[in-house]
C-alpha cells in the first residue's frame, strides 16, 4: 500500500469564493460619468476656468469606481462597499450643483458659485489656504491642550475631594451656561496680544465640558472598586492614578470631543475679531472681497480639518480604551 493510501484521502480542496460584481460601485461609476459628461458636453453660461479639470476629475473618479464594481471591489477597495450609495448621492449632487449654477445660472451670483470656481480656489489659492490651516492649528492646538488639562485636573479634584467640589461647584454653573465669545470683550482687554486672548478663549471653550465630565465620571466610579485596592495597602495618590482615573476616561473622552466641538467655534469668531491669519481671518478677508467661492472653500477645508482631529482623537480614544473599541464609531 502506498504511503498516500497510508495517510488517508487528501481534504477536498476548498471551493473557490465565486465572484461577485459591486452593483453599488458600477452605479456610483456611472453616475460620476454622466457628471463628467454633463460638466464637458454643455457650455457654460459664463467663462469658467476650470472646467475641463473639472470633467477630468470626475470622469476619472467614474472610471475607478466602474472598474471596482465590475472587479467586485478587491481587497482595500471592499471599504468602499458601505459608500456606495453616498458615491451616488454625490455624483447627483454635482450634477444638480453644475445644472443650476454653471449651466442654467439660475441662482445669483456672487453669493452662489459653481463647482468650477470652487476648484480654482483649491488650484490658484493652495498656499494661502494652507498657511491659514497652520496658523488656525498653532492657535487651536495649545489652547485646547491648555483648556483640557485644566479641565481634567479640575475635574478629577472635584470627584475625589468633597472640599473641592464644594468650592468649584458653584464657580462652574456660573461660567460654564456662558459662551465662550461672550468673553470676548474682556479677554482681548486683559491680554496684551490678540493671541493670548484667543488662545485663552479656546481653553475656556475647551475647560467646562471635560471639567464637568470629567468630574462626573470619577464621582460616579464604584465604592467597591476603592475598597479592595485599599484592602491591598493603596493610598489615596495610587487609588487617583490607577482606579478613579481609569475608570473615568470614558467620561472623559466624552468631554474631549465636545471640547474639540466648542474649541473649533470660538477659533473661527476668534480669529475675525482680532488675530490676522488663520481660516476664519481667511473667510473674514474673502467675504470682504464679495469672494464667496474662497469662504466655500475655506469652510469645507475647516470642516475636513475638524473631522480629521476627532478621528485622530478617536483613534487615541480606542487606544486607550481598548476593551470599548467600537462602541462608538467615527
Amino acid at each position: 500500500m502506498s504511503a498516500s493510501a497510508e495517510a488517508g484521502p487528501l481534504p477536498a480542496a476548498r471551493e473557490a469564493r465565486p465572484w461577485r460584481i459591486w452593483a453599488g460601485g458600477g452605479i456610483a461609476g456611472l453616475a460620476w460619468l454622466a457628471a463628467a459628461a454633463l460638466v464637458l458636453a454643455w457650455p457654460d453660461a459664463d467663462d469658467y476656468g476650470r472646467t475641463e479639470l473639472l470633467g477630468g476629475i470626475a470622469a476619472t473618479v467614474g472610471l475607478l469606481l466602474l472598474l471596482a464594481g465590475l472587479a467586485g471591489a478587491p481587497g482595500p477597495i471592499a471599504r468602499l462597499r458601505p459608500a456606495g450609495p453616498w458615491l451616488v448621492a454625490l455624483a447627483a449632487g454635482l450634477i444638480a450643483w453644475e445644472l443650476v449654477t454653471a449651466k442654467l445660472d439660475l441662482l445669483p451670483r456672487p453669493f452662489f458659485v459653481a463647482p468650477q470656481a470652487l476648484l480654482e480656489v483649491f488650484t490658484d489659492d493652495y498656499a494661502k489656504l494652507g498657511d491659514s490651516v497652520l496658523h488656525s492649528l498653532l492657535l487651536l492646538i495649545p489652547g485646547y491642550l491648555l483648556g483640557a488639562t485644566i479641565g481634567f485636573v479640575t475635574g478629577v479634584a472635584m470627584g475625589w475631594s468633597r472640599r473641592v467640589g464644594y468650592w468649584a461647584h458653584p464657580v462652574l454653573r456660573l461660567i460654564g451656561p456662558l459662551p465662550a465669545t461672550a468673553w470676548l470683550p474682556i479677554a482681548f482687554f486683559a491680554f496684551s496680544t490678540s493671541r493670548q486672548a484667543s488662545t485663552f478663549l479656546i481653553a475656556l471653550a475647551t475647560f467646562f465640558p471635560v471639567a464637568v465630565l470629567t468630574w462626573s465620571g470619577v464621582a460616579s466610579v464604584a465604592g467597591s472598586f476603592y475598597d479592595v485596592a485599599r484592602t491591598m495597602g493603596a493610598r489615596p495618590w495610587f487609588l487617583i492614578r490607577k482606579v478613579a482615573v481609569p475608570a473615568a476616561l470614558p467620561s472623559v473622552f466624552v468631554g474631549l470631543f465636545m471640547g474639540l466641538g466648542s474649541s473649533f467655534s470660538v477659533l473661527v469668531v476668534a480669529e475675525m475679531m482680532g488675530v490676522k491669519s488663520g481660516l476664519g481671518f481667511y473667510m473674514q478677508w474673502s467675504q470682504g472681497w464679495a469672494a464667496y467661492a474662497n469662504v466655500y472653500a475655506a469652510l469645507l477645508v475647516l470642516a475636513g480639518m475638524c473631522t480629521g482631529l476627532v478621528t485622530l482623537l478617536f483613534r487615541v480614544r480606542d487606544w486607550k480604551l481598548a476593551w470599548q473599541k467600537g462602541v462608538v464609531r467615527w
